[in-house]
């Protein structure tokens, strides 16, 4: 089996690689997790002109007919520069659904924007009591004449913030729980009756709660069929899960590498620290961890884009190793490096932080876990 890249793909790799080497270090980029924002709106735009943001859109919506490949290729590397840029919530979350059920219309208001840089986006999901479900929507929607009234809440919305149009599922009909009657709406952060409470998190990224009371949108802010939006959701969600595996096997290879690197210069007793078989076998284990997740991410992006049975076992495969190993992984770097390996000037510490807010993301290991035995 081939698992060389193909030329497009290879250079959009060397773009990426090289805009983090030239452009985007640690420093610059604490500078733009502490702005008000919690991102370049400069950095963003040339996202935007290099054509990232249109990777996995079709030609027909002016992208560049990628697939999870491609996005594996940019979240690896996006992974490894700690950006904070929302490619996550844009392209992945709000773009995935946008793609999958707007209509020409709606992709020219909002789809086009965002891949042309110019709207901030996102896909509020989550709720408070949803616990990884994602039919467990509280949120509901009546119908009242030609338009739509919207109540219930949003929790832990990435980019909440800042972002001018949301996608909300909410519950039009069907029972609770059920997969039947979810309805995606796009609404605009300006409609009266959403409140968002914005914070930093952990992780150095941003995100929001989300609050609807009686909002009410039309007919056109509908995204697809009424009470049919499950299974767009459920796909955008699985394609989100791949990039943020994606994102940490990227970590956990520049956290080995930095490790290894660092044993090497730090010296204890008049020899590098490196020269210690208890840190070699740590360090053996690390590799280990990140050849293990290398493997399985590729077979389980390869089985996606496939389709097929296995498609959601792979994803949940993966998803459990980086979130089990990637703790283990990160863990080891900070503990080699000592106390510094903690300290708010260590790009370590950031990394380790982004590698424990994936491990939560889109189900953590032990509901992946379940997902498999069951």
């Amino acid at each position: 089996m081939d698992f060389s890249l193909n030329e497009v793909q290879e250079m959009l790799a060397d773009s990426i690689d090289k805009f983090i080497e030239n452009d985007y270090d640690f420093d610059t980029r604490q500078k733009y997790a502490a702005s008000d924002k919690g991102y370049s709106d400069k950095v963003w735009q040339m996202f935007a002109e290099l054509g990232w943001t249109a990777v996995p859109f079709s030609e027909a919506d002016g992208g560049f007919d990628g697939g999870p490949i491609d996005i594996m290729v940019v979240m690896r590397r996006l992974g490894r520069g700690l950006v904070v840029e929302p490619y996550l919530a844009n392209v992945v979350l709000a773009g995935g659904i946008l793609k999958r059920v707007a209509n020409e219309e709606q992709k020219q208001r909002w789809l086009h924007p965002i891949m042309g840089g110019e709207l901030q986006a996102t896909l509020a999901f989550t709720e408070p009591q949803a616990r990884y479900e994602l039919a467990n929507v509280a949120t509901t929607a009546v119908r009242e004449d030609d338009d739509w009234l919207l109540n219930g809440r949003k929790g832990f919305v990435i980019n909440g913030g800042t972002a001018g149009i949301l996608i909300i599922p909410a519950r039009t009909g069907g029972e609770s729980c059920g997969v039947d009657g979810i309805t995606l709406f796009a609404v605009e952060a300006s409609a009266d009756g959403l409140s968002r409470n914005a914070y930093q998190t952990v992780d150095g990224l941003r995100a929001a709660e989300i609050t609807l009371e009686n909002v009410r949108v039309g007919s056109a802010a509908v995204l697809g069929e009424v009470g049919g939006g499950f299974p767009a959701l459920e796909a955008t969600i699985a394609d989100a899960t791949l990039a943020v595996c994606a994102e940490a096997v990227g970590i956990m290879h520049l956290l080995k590498d930095k490790t290894i690197e660092y044993s090497k210069s730090r010296s204890q007793f008049g020899v590098p620290i490196g020269s210690f078989q208890a840190l070699q076998h740590r360090m053996v284990d690390m590799l280990t961890a990140c050849e293990q997740a290398e493997s399985l991410l590729l077979w389980a992006v390869m089985t996606y884009a496939q389709g097929g049975a296995d498609a959601s076992r792979a994803i949940s495969s993966i998803k459990y190793l980086v979130s089990s190993s990637g703790q283990r992984v990160g863990e080891e770097a900070v503990q080699i490096h000592g106390g510094m390996g903690v300290t708010w000037e260590l790009d370590v510490a950031h990394y380790f932080k982004r590698l424990t807010a994936i491990g939560q993301s889109f189900g953590n290991a032990d509901w992946h876990l379940d997902r498999l035995a069951a």
